[in-house]
């Protein structure tokens, strides 16, 4: 029994030898026909063309041409002018001549006062102006009898003189009586009360049977209507102090066109023109306020409304321009990348000036440099390239972009 115990132990133990052979040897096949994978990838990427290695990039030329620079600012739309109706007399109302929100024209009677007071003190004033002109009339015919007595020595110097300064008096006292009489007419205008500006009328604050005095304090002293000018209507905006220079020169020149585009869907673009630019920069905001002037025959602006304005004072002539894209940001400036003769790309340090339209005006290129507008992010300078053009990356279409669009659309925000 002992015999046949140890002949299966050494059986068995046979058995294990040869399985962990099998096992280290399977594991050295493996290993040597990764290796020989490896080595035979490696000497295929060695025999590959050299020209495999290019990178597909979109690329276009650095093109000239005159470009207007459009600022933009949100605008506030406000009246050209305000004016509150108020009575300068006391009296009461006797009509109202126009209903709230009406348009009224210059000149368009609004209030008719009770007058009767007004109409006597006049009556009054122009009869005692007909008393002094009898009075003065009578004084000249006893003067000219005088005259002629004196010359007959009938009486004495002293006798005409009275005579004369009778008249005097008369004629003093008829001018006064004469200012007297313009007072009360002009007192009697202020019964009927007209529209100074054209525009429209506000809320009114009074009816039939009110009593009305002058003064802006009291109750009774408030305002009767109030009539805002619309047509024309100004807009009010702010732009950085930068662009005070170019404003103003502007502005000197000639007529600065401005346009406005409310803050709704399907609304298209309103003309007007800069008419006001402030004396003083906010020191808070460092901001230049400033006015257009906007036709508004058909009310489409309204007091109060918010809208996007956009104008273009100034022109930079002959900069050198390149799609956005194309602007690269290193670690410490702009660049672009550049593609050589020989299809390497090499990175060109720029200065942004502008931003706009999805264009960039540069400095530090020349005119006709082809330049990688997509495709960057796979460069390193030295990188080969195969250059494919973007149908509208073109330079004939991306001059005329610049050209078309530096009157037509707001900017995008940009260093200047």
């Amino acid at each position: 029994m002992e015999v046949m115990s140890k002949t299966e132990s050494s059986a068995k133990s046979l058995a294990h030898n040869k399985q962990r052979k099998r096992i280290v040897l399977a594991a050295i096949l493996l290993i040597a026909l990764a290796t020989g994978i490896w080595f035979w990838q490696a000497g295929s990427s060695a025999a590959k063309p050299k020209g495999a290695g290019v990178v597909q990039v979109v690329s276009s030329l650095v093109t000239q041409a005159d470009v207007s620079v459009r600022l933009t600012a949100n605008g506030t739309v406000s009246a050209l002018q305000t004016v509150d109706v108020r009575p300068q007399i006391s009296a009461t109302i006797k009509a109202v001549h126009i209903k709230e929100g009406q348009f009224v024209r210059k000149g368009d009677r609004l209030f008719t006062l009770d007058s009767r007071t007004e109409d006597a003190n006049l009556s009054k004033a122009e009869a005692q102006a007909v008393k002094d002109r009898a009075d003065l009339a009578n004084a000249e015919r006893n003067l000219e009898r005088l005259r002629g007595l004196l010359q007959q020595e009938y009486i004495s110097q002293s006798e005409f003189d009275a005579a004369q300064n009778q008249v005097d008096v008369f004629r003093g006292q008829l001018a006064v009586d004469l200012a007297s009489l313009e007072a009360s007419r002009v007192a009697r205008s202020y019964n009927e009360i007209s529209a100074p500006i054209a525009g429209r009328t506000g809320a009114i604050a009074v009816y039939p049977g009110s009593l009305v005095q002058p003064g802006t304090s009291t109750a009774s002293g408030a305002v009767l209507v109030s009539i805002t000018q619309i047509d024309p209507i100004n807009v009010s905006f702010t732009l950085p102090e930068r662009e005070l220079a170019g404003l103003q020169q502007a502005f000197a020149k000639s007529k600065v066109s401005v346009t406005a585009k409310l803050n709704f869907a399907d609304q298209t673009e309103l003309k007007g023109r800069l008419v006001f630019i402030d004396n003083a920069v906010d020191i808070a905001s460092g901001t230049i306020r400033l006015k257009a002037e906007f036709p508004n025959a058909d009310n489409r602006l309204w007091p109060g409304m918010f809208v996007t304005v956009a104008l273009a004072p100034r022109t930079l002539a002959g900069v050198l321009t390149v799609p956005v894209q194309a602007v690269q940001t290193g670690p410490e400036k702009k660049f672009l990348y550049v593609i050589g003769d020989d299809r390497k790309v090499t990175s060109l340090p720029v200065n942004v000036r502008l931003i706009q339209d999805g264009f960039a005006v540069i400095e530090g290129v020349e005119a006709g440099m082809r330049i990688v507008v997509e495709g960057a992010q796979n460069l390193r300078p030295g990188s080969v390239v195969n250059e494919a053009k973007a149908g509208d990356k073109t330079p004939e279409k991306t001059s005329e972009k610049i050209a078309d669009k530096a009157a037509a659309q707001p900017n995008s925000t940009g260093k200047q």
